[in-house]
């Protein structure tokens, strides 16, 4: 094949298309005979802040000193693409990555799907590698596994003209086993049963390939995806004989109702007695064809995972690829023969499949099962509108590239042991997808708050000659995606308040603003230092009863200073506020949700918890002046205590690497944080987030283990992104409190309070039903 043959018909924005490519280590193709899925392995280097012990300067002026340093976090790339791009995105990375004829030299690219045979000489003759071709049903089956393990909201049913349409499954440790129905030509069908264990146990030759074959046959569509098009407008009923056309009416005794299709095309049937050939519209035929081969499919399926007892079933493959009307009559299909005791599934990144298992085979030497993911929303393409009138896969964005970016978290994540059922834990307590009011608010509210974020970035690097342009570009970005989300909730699985946070937090890391408030936490926490002493000693001086109550509101008032909540912004920022003030903001007793006298009669009446969980939220007066008094006075019951702070820099919250330089300057004002400090009573660790919110499926391993090795019995939550918008509603094994401040005035109301309402919640452990036990 000549180098003419192949298409070059496109120009590649580089930064946009093939982000990171100049630091690309390893490389894995997944080309198939309409697209062609490319991944790498990038490293990106980014500037960030870093607290350490010893100050610049000798007068010892602040706690802890911050400085810029270099950060390296690994990224996984994928793109797809029209394999009639392959030879210029090839000619793109030749010229952009290699940097000398030896700089490919004894290098290997893992390639799989049918064009790995077609395209290799291509290749090799461009990028001067070996390509190893990997087998394709294991890198589908090895994505597949990557994805349901590792991206939350990557599954999800369909219901058309649902609300929402997409209904997302989160994410479980417990994948297996499952069936794989992957549609292409024709259709697979392969049961897992573990990450190395699985087979094909059926298929069928009438798949994708055949809804396109005979789709040209019968009308004049040029592509697929205008044949699937032309199936969205059309009406089966003119074409299939229907069980009512033939009863007059439903088969009540055998259980058919009368709109259900007794024959495909059987209206196109002619007697010999006809003399003139019947006509039918092209959109009613190419709809009939599509219910056809997708009853036929989801038939076949169904009767397999009977057979196998498989109670998840995924659909993948080029016939799927987010098509509404496809993943439409699939699920229709699939209800129907399971009569809904089996939900069809699909993915988020199913064309992606390939392209990451024949990556995993080459990362096998690095062992990627010590790491987690997480999807990088910030560089990912999400999925289409189905509400996108003309539907087509390749034209639907303002680029034919789509992206999948994934970055590897240094530490395994696992869930928390103290929920109750992990299974049937989610952390958000609103889906925006499904309640509109809310919806438009909170990307309102977003929206409105991104110009205070470019300000913010721009505050923290004052020496930087780039900052202005940088921050404006985070803006821009942010507020394009908050347009997306408007028009296309379910863009990115679950639309929820920690998405929003989090994906705000990541295109300001993307454009190296890593941690906007840095100066800003070091200075309240200076400044909650110098009044933690006198603090502590009017707590001492107080009766136990008082003091009880003392420490709940000195934990509400810290939890006000919230430079993530814009009216408290708005009176930090104009005003001198101190803790005095925030603890005047308060609502008076009875909260609006106050189970403190529930809390003061377990700490009064029964024994002492062995110990106690804290995730804490803010820095400064929040995690000075609020959350350190109530740990000394659990401490002070012989109450072991774990400080949980993020591993990651988000809005003003503490960080681990800050709490621990914190704690040592605390254990020197008091004698009972130092002596805890030194027998490992009080331990200071990671929570593994770094976000504003709380997904207890995912938090750092060395946690969890102490959590168990510690025997952990009480949980305390703080704040409103970790207490209200998320695990409001989250169940546990052991005693739970939540407290938190409501400082936005519209949720609030929702709850049927006001702003600077209090939510002191305490919930005794609750135990796994017996059902969910089994």
């Amino acid at each position: 094949m000549t180098a003419n043959s192949y298409a070059r018909s496109i120009e590649l924005p580089t930064e946009r298309i093939f982000r990171n490519l100049k630091h690309a280590r390893r490389f894995a193709i997944d080309i198939g005979g309409s697209l062609a899925k490319l991944s790498y392995c990038s490293t990106v280097s980014r500037r960030t802040s870093k607290v350490f012990d010893e100050p610049e300067q000798d007068d010892g002026s602040h706690i802890y000193n911050i400085s810029e340093t270099d950060e390296v976090i690994v990224r996984l790339h994928f793109v797809k693409f029209e394999t009639k791009y392959i030879e210029t995105c090839l000619d793109f990375i030749q010229g952009n990555l290699i940097q000398s004829k030896d700089f490919m030299k004894d290098k290997c690219i893992k390639a799989t799907g049918g064009g790995a045979y077609k395209y290799k000489d291509l290749i090799t003759s461009k990028l001067g590698v070996q390509v190893d071709k990997e087998d394709e049903m294991d890198c589908l089956i090895s994505g597949c596994n990557f994805l349901l393990k590792n991206i939350p909201d990557e599954s999800f049913g369909y219901q058309r003209h649902g609300s929402p349409d997409y209904k997302f499954q989160g994410v479980s440790t417990d994948i297996f086993p499952y069936l794989l129905v992957n549609i292409g030509s024709g259709v697979s069908l392969i049961k897992v049963e573990s990450e190395n264990k699985f087979e094909r146990i059926g298929g069928t030759s009438t798949g994708g390939g055949t809804f396109w074959g005979l789709g040209s046959l019968l009308t004049e569509a040029k592509s697929f995806d205008e044949l699937v098009e032309l199936a969205e407008r059309g009406d089966h009923r003119s074409v299939d004989m229907l069980v009512k056309d033939i009863y007059g009416g439903a088969y009540t005794s055998i259980g058919l109702p009368g709109d259900i299709i007794a024959s495909s095309f059987g209206k196109a049937a002619r007697s010999p007695k006809d003399k003139s050939p019947k006509s039918f519209k092209e959109e009613d035929l190419a709809r009939s064809l599509l219910l056809s081969i997708s009853n036929d499919i989801g038939q076949i399926a169904y009767l397999h995972a009977k057979i196998h007892n498989l109670k998840k079933i995924y659909f993948g493959g080029y016939f799927i690829r987010g098509h509404p009307m496809t993943m439409h009559t699939i699920t229709f299909a699939i209800n129907y023969w399971s009569k809904k005791e089996i939900q069809a599934l699909f993915l988020r990144h199913e064309g992606y499949l390939g392209a990451i298992g024949a990556f995993l085979k080459g990362e096998e030497e690095e062992d990627t099962e010590r790491y987690s993911w997480g999807e990088h929303y910030a560089g990912s393409s999400g999925l289409v509108s189905p509400k996108q009138k003309n539907f087509d896969i390749a034209m639907s964005r303002s680029s034919p590239f789509d992206h999948l970016e994934i970055d590897r978290l240094e530490r395994p994540l696992l869930p928390c042991t103290l929920l109750l059922d992990v299974n049937s834990y989610y952390p958000d307590t609103v889906d925006l997808t499904k309640d509109a009011e809310a919806r438009e608010y909170w990307l309102e509210c977003f929206s409105q708050g991104a110009e205070k974020s470019k300000l913010q970035a721009i505050k923290s690097q004052p020496s930087s000659p780039d900052a202005v342009e940088r921050a404006e570009k985070f803006k821009s970005r942010y507020l394009d995606r908050l347009s997306v989300l408007k028009t296309n909730p379910c863009c990115f699985g679950s639309l929820n308040v920690r998405t929003l946070l989090d994906t705000s937090s990541q295109f300001l890391s993307e454009l190296e603003f890593t941690d906007p408030f840095s100066q800003q936490k070091q200075f309240e926490n200076e400044q909650a230092l110098k009044s933690l002493e006198s603090h502590l000693k009017h707590l001492d001086s107080l009766s136990w009863d008082d003091r009880q109550l003392a420490l709940a509101k000195g934990l509400l008032a810290g939890n006000v200073f919230d430079w993530g909540a814009m009216e408290v912004r708005k009176i930090m920022e104009t005003q001198d506020f101190g803790f005095a003030d925030a603890q005047d903001k308060l609502q008076e007793r009875p909260w609006l949700f106050d189970d403190f006298d529930l809390w003061k009669a377990r700490l009064s009446r029964s024994p002492p918890h062995k110990c106690a969980a804290i995730f804490c939220d803010n820095s400064g007066a929040d995690i000075i002046l609020g959350v350190i008094p109530l740990t000394r006075e659990l401490l002070s019951r012989g109450t072991n205590v774990i400080l949980c702070a993020n591993s990651r820099p988000t809005l003003n919250d503490v960080t681990f690497s800050e709490l621990q330089l914190i704690t040592k300057h605390v254990a020197a004002i008091s004698g009972e944080i130092n002596q805890a400090l030194t027998e490992g009573r009080l331990l200071v660790m990671e929570s593994g987030q770094g976000s504003p919110c709380l997904n207890l499926r995912l938090i750092d391993q060395s946690l969890v283990d102490t959590i168990k090795t510690m025997e952990t019995d009480l949980i305390i939550i703080e704040g409103m992104g970790r207490a209200i918008h998320t695990n409001f509603h989250a169940a546990f094994s052991c005693d739970c409190l939540k407290v938190a401040v409501i400082k936005n005035r519209w949720l609030a109301n929702r709850f049927g309070g006001d702003m600077f309402n209090v939510m002191f919640k305490y919930e005794r452990a609750r135990r796994v039903s017996a059902s969910k036990a089994s």
